[in-house]
């Protein structure tokens, strides 16, 4: 059986969120790796990574650590779930 347009832009966006954790998680790991914030890659990762980061960052207590990827992480992992829930 074909699968209908709105089960294809569910997967697709279900795709499109595990990639953007990638993205989260390589922008944890470049901020330990690179130690120049003018590198091209951290200034990749960031730029896609900030829109999502730095609003949750700005809600969040200062604790000293960030852990605004965590929650972003945590938060795309459910929407993730309740997508897959609908497919």
């Amino acid at each position: 059986m074909p699968m209908s347009s709105s089960g294809l832009m569910i997967l697709l966006v279900i795709r499109i969120i595990s990639i953007y954790n990638l993205i989260i998680f390589g922008r944890v790991i470049a901020s330990w790796v690179i130690q120049d914030p003018s590198n091209p890659i951290f200034r990749f990762l960031y730029s896609m990574t900030e829109p999502v980061l730095g609003p949750i960052r700005r809600m969040m207590p200062n604790m000293g650590l960030d852990f605004s990827p965590i929650v972003a992480y945590l938060l795309l992992n459910i929407l993730q779930r309740i997508l897959t829930s609908l497919f």
